[in-house]
């Protein structure tokens, strides 16, 4: 019996563990709340860059994830200039049933079907523009959402 309650013990500590494993891109400068970042957009007077990303299976967002939203430079802008919002569609990584549904929502909403999908929005939720991976690193990424942003 005192087995059982072990392991149901680490499965608990291990499902916590991947949850906040799940929520450390969120940490890093992402948001997962969708109203809160739109709130936030709105008091800092910025735009918002919603990540629909397949975290743990789409080898383009993983791709996009490390060369360019990984990076310093990518980082520096977008604590200036965007709100960012990591919306996720894991296959192995656990999720809250709320976030699940707000992500579900969303991707509806903004007719997202394929990933990534990136979304740059004013602080009211409304689409400037949809655009995706783009190969160069990060100074091309960032010249990219400039120029979606200068429009």
């Amino acid at each position: 019996m005192k087995k059982v309650e072990i392991m149901k013990s680490k499965l608990l500590l291990f499902t916590i563990f991947l949850t906040l494993g799940s929520t450390l891109f969120a940490n890093d400068g992402w948001m997962t709340d969708y109203k809160a970042a739109l709130e936030k957009a709105k008091k800092e007077n910025k735009k918002v860059l919603l990540n629909f990303s397949g975290s743990d299976w789409c080898g383009w967002c993983i791709k996009l994830d490390s060369e360019v939203f990984d990076t310093q430079v990518f980082k520096d802008y977008a604590k200036d200039n965007l709100i960012l919002v990591f919306v996720d569609f894991p296959r192995a990584k656990p999720q809250a049933e709320e976030l699940k549904k707000q992500n579900e929502q969303l991707a509806a909403a903004y007719r997202v079907s394929a990933f990534p999908t990136i979304v740059i929005a004013e602080v009211s939720g409304q689409p400037i523009k949809y655009t995706g991976y783009q190969s160069g690193g990060p100074e091309k990424y960032v010249e990219h959402i400039k120029q979606i942003l200068n429009k």
